[in-house]
């Protein structure tokens, strides 16, 4: 009897350890691999802070103080909850490792004359393609989300590196690295 009771107790923990390891690779795979992607260009905006009305105005700075990019879903995965990103900022002397999101961000196509967002925050728009798309807080198959950064403590200067990483609540980190130009204009493609 005590024969049986140890080689079921023996046989049942084994089966438990497989299983748990199964479960342990797969959930490292699912956070290793990205759910998300970059797509297209990199932009930076040379725009003036106005520290006074706390928000961007379209006219020439002379530092690199607003980046814009795209993302979207990788190859086969499911919706993405745009509202479980975390988006970090670091520069040589900055470092912010959750920018504030500003929900209620005005002036994001960057065609007006100023830019609703104060200093070290972000915001995303999902863009939809025909036939794909609503108007919720998912990124899903066929949509891209647009994010609008604006930097931290006045921007970069020329020649500066920086480092913006996209954080999902799920998946690898997106790493965004670039430096701005040598001269600083009011639209940039960064590379």
């Amino acid at each position: 009897m005590v024969a049986a009771v140890f080689s079921y107790v023996v046989l049942n923990a084994g089966f438990f350890t497989t299983q748990k390891s199964k479960e342990v690779v797969h959930t490292g795979v699912e956070q290793a691999t990205s759910s998300i992607e970059l797509t297209g260009d990199v932009v930076g905006y040379g725009w003036t802070y106005n520290s006074t009305a706390e928000r961007y105005e379209n006219t020439l700075g002379t530092n690199l103080t607003v980046v814009k990019f795209y993302l979207e879903l990788t190859a086969g995965q499911n919706p993405m909850d745009m509202d479980g990103l975390v988006v970090s900022y670091t520069d040589k002397d900055t470092h912010v490792g959750n920018l504030t999101y500003n929900a209620s961000a005005t002036g994001t196509s960057m065609t007006g004359s100023t830019l609703g967002m104060k200093m070290g925050e972000w915001h995303y728009s999902i863009i939809t393609t025909a036939g794909y798309g609503d108007n919720d807080n998912l990124l899903e198959r066929g949509e891209k989300a647009e994010i609008t950064v604006t930097l931290p403590d006045y921007g970069v200067t020329t020649d500066e590196q920086f480092i913006i990483e996209v954080k999902p609540a799920s998946g690898a980190t997106i790493s965004i690295t670039r430096s701005a130009p040598s001269s600083i204009d009011k639209v940039m493609n960064l590379h």
